[in-house]
């Protein structure tokens, strides 16, 4: 019998919440709910359904209608452009809702990546460049892992790559040239690669890895690194490869870090956020250059990828904020 979700203060609204996020409109939703939240097996009759449903109804259904017969979105010639609605997003958000290769159409996409953006360092970048990228390399390393090709061989070389490519203090970065050894938060697609690989396939490396980037992200308490940036303190989903403390909060608790004193200043924002009502807003979407970004970016440049209204409850973001606490606090 799964257990009960307990929400503390919330706990009048319970009920309402776990109603909302297990509306069958959303069967992505719905199964991480009843597999995350309530404790049912993979195996049984609701979450198969749910399963099942994902591709047949919701986000995953609207995004698989407008792909080409050949695994792509947008571009022929780019899967990375247009920023944030070419091939590479697209197949991102699909894993994210629990896609896998089993699904035709998922499958072609991923083997476009694993035959075309496999470098000969080891690792993913897009054609035509002769080094890997540590944002490519995680996300498509992550995505693959999810999609079920965790034992493929290039999979496998990305993982390796990524070990390889720490800075010294345990962080990673996207330009390691001008790093000096030292890493940034922004670069969490490495962790989120290895918070995807099932534990029976940890090497002694990735353990040594995972164990030097959880202290990096522990030692900043996830958003203490430089001048505040207010961006990592709003919410968002899609994240392609932008940072924010939901990002961190969830890595850690993933990589079994749930205990750590050092999650309670994230931990404590996490719960400030959170509506009376019960739920969580989604505050922005990418790019998020609202206050405090310190940048600007032409809108001809990028397609926002929008799955929840900016500014409206959002069942993903309550999703992973729920799960988050059930596992920092017991419940």
């Amino acid at each position: 019998m799964p257990r009960r979700l307990i929400l503390t203060s919330h706990a009048r609204n319970e009920d309402r919440i776990l109603e909302w996020l297990l509306e069958p409109s959303q069967p992505a939703v719905r199964y991480r709910a009843l597999i995350d939240l309530l404790d049912c097996k993979p195996s049984g009759t609701e979450a198969r359904s749910a399963l099942k449903e994902i591709a047949e109804r919701g986000w995953a259904k609207d995004i698989l209608s407008c792909q080409y017969s050949e695994g792509i979105w947008e571009s022929h010639s780019d899967l990375y452009y247009p920023k944030y609605t070419a091939t590479i997003w697209r197949l991102i958000v699909l894993a994210d809702l629990g896609l896998t290769a089993g699904n035709p159409s998922v499958k072609a996409s991923c083997e476009l990546f694993l035959n075309g953006w496999s470098r000969s360092d080891g690792g993913f970048d897009s054609p035509g460049s002769t080094r890997s990228e540590l944002c490519v390399a995680g996300n498509l390393a992550r995505t693959l892992i999810l999609c079920g090709y965790a034992d493929d061989a290039r999979v496998r070389s990305a993982i390796r790559w990524l070990t390889e490519n720490q800075m010294e203090d345990g962080g990673w970065h996207c330009w390691p040239h001008r790093a000096f050894g030292r890493g940034t938060l922004d670069c969490w697609e490495g962790l989120s690669a290895f918070a995807a690989l099932p534990r029976s396939k940890w090497t002694a490396s990735i353990k040594r890895s995972v164990e030097r980037g959880a202290e990096f992200y522990l030692r900043h308490e996830l958003f203490r690194q430089g001048k505040e940036y207010l961006p990592w303190l709003r919410f968002h989903y899609p994240v392609h490869y932008y940072y924010d403390i939901l990002i961190g909060l969830d890595l850690m608790t993933r990589l079994g870090y749930s205990d750590d004193r050092r999650l309670e200043p994230a931990l404590n924002i996490l719960r400030s956020k959170r509506r009376k009502e019960g739920y969580w807003l989604m505050d922005s979407i990418h790019p998020d250059l609202g206050r405090g970004a310190g940048y600007r970016m032409k809108k001809s440049v990028v397609r926002p990828f929008v799955l929840e209204e900016a500014g409206a409850p959002s069942k993903l973001i309550t999703l992973s904020a729920l799960r988050i606490l059930k596992h920092c606090e017991n419940y």
